[in-house]
Formats: C-alpha cells, structure tokens, sequence
C-alpha cells in the first residue's frame, strides 16, 4: 500500500544544510504494522510528515526518493489532489493532543469539519457524526460531551479524540506519532489497544513512530530502526528482539529496564546522536558504537541482507547478531 524509495529530506538554515532523511526504504501493507524506533533527531517524525505531505517547505526541501501510495507517486501529484488523499487516504495521529487540538472549537467542531469538507454533510449531520466517531473510541456520555472543548478532556480522552479524528474517512493508513509520549502507563496500553482494535476492524495500515521498544512489542509486525536520518536495521519484530543485528538496536534495547535486574545501574548509550548539519563519515553511528574499527569511519555501511526479511545497515553484523 505504502512504499517509501530512496527517500531525501534536508533542511536549509543560517547555519548550514541538516540532513534530516538520508535514502530513507520502508514499506506498509493492508492491515499491517510498521514500528519506527529512534531516538529523537533520528528522522522519524520527518519521515512521516513528507510522507503526509505536511512538511514545511522551506525550510525543509526533498531532494530525492518517491512515496508511493497505491501505485501512485505522491510526490508528483498537485497539492488539491494530495489534500483529497489526507484524511481520506491517509490520517495521521500527532504526539501533543492539546497543542494539536483547536482550543477555542468544541471537539464536536472539529470532529464533524472533516465529514463537512470531504462529504458535504450538514453540521447537525456532522455533529451526529462526531458523537458516533467518540462512542466508537470509547469516550464516555459522549453526546454530552461533544460540546465541550479539549481543556475539558484529560489527556488519555483527547488522545481518543485524536484517533476519533483520524479515523473519521476510515483511510487505509494512519501514523501515529508517539501517540502515547505524554500519558501513563495504564492510558498508554488503553489507546495502543484501542488502536490496534480499530486497526483489525478496519484492516488499516499502521506506521507507529515511538522511541518505547515497550509500546511496540505487542503490536508491531515489523520494526524499522533509524539512526541520524538512515534506517539502520529493519526486521520481524520478535527477531529484534531475540537478536538484534545492529549494535545501535542492541544498545537500545539493553536501555530498557528490566524486573530480573533491579538495583542494577541502567545502561545507557554512551554520547549523544550526531549533529545532522555535521554527520561523521563513514558509519554515523562510529563515535559512540562499541564495535567500531577503522572502516566504520570511512565506509558508509550498505544495508546487508540478513535474511530475506531482515537487513541491517553494519559491517560487522554477524558479530553484532551473535554477540
């Protein structure tokens, strides 16, 4: 359904060109989930919002790839005719409900706009709309809340809203943005099974961006790692978490705290993730990585065919998966 090629992505400042997107691959079928994992300046987010097509330009250009949605270039298509495919199409779930939501519209407003743009519905049909859209994501009393605006929701139930927006055309692919960041525990497992609920009723397709190996491992098909604007491995969920192939997944993964080592000192990645306006030569990955040996530095590693459905972007991946 979705197939991202080669995808290029920098941004333009006063100070110099970021290479966000770097020859970003990824693909996403019908009723399948795509977890992106990274930690933040990896990509993730500016992946998705080309991808959307609700990247600002400038200061952000594309200077390469095609995204393919149903066979059809969307990078080649005219703005009118990709703004028919958001919502409809495609539909994407943002981090921050509260900065994202409209504060001085009722939910039921900007619920019922989309059924009023994309439809031509009347506002009451519209509203009634919006009180199915939130019964459906389980808000409770809905037809008496669907006045009320998002200050009046906790940040569980605007999430909910969100997803209610989101899912409101039934489009076939939806991103959701670490929809989870800002909410508890117990809130976090509601919306991610709410979401793959919706998920299974509709046959969607699912690219869940998240920093949280945690949220993932229940609800992902594949995971698609990205490190300084690269997808550094990607593979089957449960073979990244058996045996990553990568020492950049192993590390975050080994960052996860875990019940059978409590008092231990968490471990950490040592430094921080490269400037993207000064990304190291060869591996981007070098200066922090514990595998690092002279070609890291000079060779930018090709994704190497782990197996069929695996690959990792390492030169010394068998050691990597082995040790």
């Amino acid at each position: 359904m979705l197939d991202v090629r080669d995808l290029h992505v920098e941004f333009r400042t006063r100070d110099g060109v970021a290479r966000a997107v770097n020859g970003v691959n990824y693909t996403v079928d019908a009723g399948e989930t795509l977890a992106v994992l990274g930690e933040s300046g990896s990509g993730k987010s500016v992946t998705a919002q080309t991808v959307m097509g609700i990247l600002d330009m400038p200061p952000g250009r594309i200077t390469g790839g095609e995204i393919l949605f149903k066979g059809q270039d969307l990078l080649k298509m005219r703005e009118d005719e990709r703004r028919k495919i958001r919502g409809a199409g495609m539909a994407m779930i943002f981090q921050d409900a509260l900065s994202s939501l409209n504060p001085v519209l009722s939910v039921g407003d900007q619920l019922g706009e989309m059924f009023i743009v994309h439809q031509g519905l009347s506002r009451k049909d519209a509203k009634a709309r919006a009180v199915e859209l939130m019964d459906r994501v389980r808000i409770p009393a809905a037809k008496e809340r669907v006045g009320q605006y998002p200050h009046q929701f906790s940040g569980g139930m605007r999430q909910r809203i969100m997803i209610a927006m989101a899912l409101s055309l039934e489009p076939d692919l939806i991103i959701a943005d670490e929809p989870t960041t800002a909410l508890d525990v117990t809130v976090q497992a509601q919306v991610m099974d709410l979401l793959a609920e919706l998920q299974r009723e509709l046959d969607m397709g699912l690219i869940l961006i998240t920093h949280d190996l945690g949220v993932v491992a229940d609800v992902a098909d594949k995971i698609a790692v990205m490190y300084a604007g690269r997808i550094v491995e990607t593979a089957p969920v449960h073979d990244i978490y058996r045996a990553p192939a990568h020492p950049y997944t192993k590390g975050l993964l080994e960052s996860i705290p875990r019940l059978d080592q409590k008092g231990k000192e968490l471990y950490a990645i040592k430094g921080l993730p490269p400037n993207l306006m000064h990304i190291p030569p060869g591996c981007a990955f070098n200066p922090r990585c514990p595998m690092a040996q002279d070609v890291c530095r000079t060779d930018v590693p090709p994704l190497y065919e782990v197996n069929e459905q695996r690959g990792s972007a390492c030169h010394f991946w068998e050691a990597a998966i082995h040790g």
